[in-house]
């Protein structure tokens, strides 16, 4: 799905979402249905996904008890809009607060997994470089670790020692960002934990609008956080998550590709498992079912 909102100006594009001008204080965020892997946006789109990540984090705005950019998820809310514009939108936009946006993803890691594991098994560095010895992939840490990192317009960000990243905030904006970071992940990691979820990692944005430090962007989707079903959670091992997994293990296993644009067009059988998975975890973390979410789009 691709967005049309020409009513309004296009500031820019991420590899999901479109960013509009709506005044000088109100932006409008659209997520699309891309998908990307091995930093590739791939051709063909995963049905409903962007109304999955916005149904998400507009449930995690709820839930989390910290200021946030979001204002309505209603196209009504946008003015001078299209009717035809409204039906494009519905369910995958958030008007929000203008924000000036902080350079710095804050990564919270609650398990030994992914680039983390990496790292450790290599032999340490910025983001493993405390941790115990003979940890095992998958591994529950003592504790949450913030890992921050670079924001890439392009690309993987990159990993910040915490040197660096006192140099690129500040010490005193530093601490604040750990120290929220670490409390909204252990509070979503304790939601989802009552139903059955592990929330592995996550990665948060924020800005400041009027002083104040609030959270932007998505936040706790599948896209930014690495979930778990807890009964699969088996510590040395690789671990199933909902999100794309089905995308990347098919994209693996073509040899002919070299991870570099374009990407084979992805088979039926593939959007319909990644879909099914995106959709499973919205359904578990809200206890709504999706399609009440879509209401009379479907």
């Amino acid at each position: 799905m691709l967005p049309r909102v020409p009513t309004l100006e296009h500031l820019g594009s991420g590899k999901v979402r479109e960013i509009y001008a709506v005044d000088d204080e109100h932006l409008l965020i659209v997520a699309t249905d891309r998908i990307s892997a091995f930093d590739v946006v791939l051709d063909r789109p995963i049905p409903d996904k962007g109304r999955v990540l916005t149904g998400l984090s507009v449930h995690w705005f709820d839930v989390l008890a910290t200021p946030h950019h979001l204002l309505s998820t209603e196209p009504s809310d946008v003015p001078g809009l299209t009717s035809a514009e409204h039906e494009d939108l519905f369910g995958r936009m958030m008007l929000v607060r203008r924000a000036e946006v902080i350079p710095m993803e804050c990564v919270v890691r609650g398990y030994l997994y992914g680039s983390s594991w990496k790292e450790y098994a290599a032999g340490g560095g910025p983001t493993t470089e405390h941790l115990p010895d003979d940890l095992r992939q998958a591994d529950r840490l003592p504790e949450p670790i913030f890992t921050p990192a670079t924001k890439a317009e392009s690309g993987h960000d990159e990993n910040l020692t915490e040197a660096d990243a006192r140099v690129l905030v500040g010490d005193a904006r530093y601490e604040e960002l750990r120290e929220r970071s670490i409390d909204l992940y252990l509070a979503g990691n304790a939601y989802a934990a009552e139903l059955g979820i592990i929330l592995a990692d996550t990665k948060f944005e924020f800005g400041v609008v009027n002083d104040e430090i609030i959270l932007i962007d998505e936040v706790l989707t599948p896209d930014s956080s690495r979930y778990w079903p807890a009964e699969a959670w088996i510590p040395g091992r690789a671990i199933p998550s909902f999100d794309k997994q089905p995308v990347r293990d098919w994209l693996e296993a073509q040899q002919d590709w070299d991870k570099t644009p374009p990407a084979p067009p992805l088979p039926d059988e593939v959007v319909a498992a990644t879909r099914a998975r995106y959709v499973e975890v919205y359904e578990r973390l809200t206890g709504k079912r999706f399609v009440e979410y879509l209401g009379g789009t479907k």
